[in-house]
């Protein structure tokens, strides 16, 4: 079982649109909780979730609005430094989300899709 205690750096894309996050969680045996900082106007929210094996879910509830709870789903690398999936808000939105343990990374990761996507977007327009 995977340990994801401690500070991760992320990004969740919706609308192909990136969003930055700061997470913190606290694990005891397969359950975890912990706090999301995202870098827009939703601000802080509470998490709480379930790790087994490398599989993980977990669900975000905003502290500061009304909005329907966020589920993520995904998995941990083997090395727990690095973990990646999908959320959704019921069958309307759903996106990709990505984070890291070590942040150093994330902005030339999140440079590198943001041109790969600029790259695909023209060349679909030409």
């Amino acid at each position: 079982m995977a340990d994801l205690s401690g500070n991760w750096l992320g990004t969740y894309w919706q609308d192909e649109m990136p969003s930055r996050f700061e997470a913190t969680f606290v694990q005891s045996g397969n359950v975890f909780n912990g706090s999301i900082l995202d870098d827009n106007y939703l601000g802080e929210a509470t998490v709480t979730g379930e790790i087994i094996g490398r599989s993980i879910s977990f669900t975000k509830r905003y502290l500061m609005t009304s909005y329907a709870p966020v589920a993520y789903t995904g998995t941990v690398s083997e090395n727990e430094d690095y973990m990646q999936g999908k959320w959704n808000i019921g069958f309307h939105y759903s996106g990709l989300w990505e984070a890291r343990r070590n942040g150093e990374n994330l902005i030339v990761d999140l440079q590198t899709r943001l041109e790969k996507q600029t790259l695909l977007t023209t060349s679909k327009n030409t």
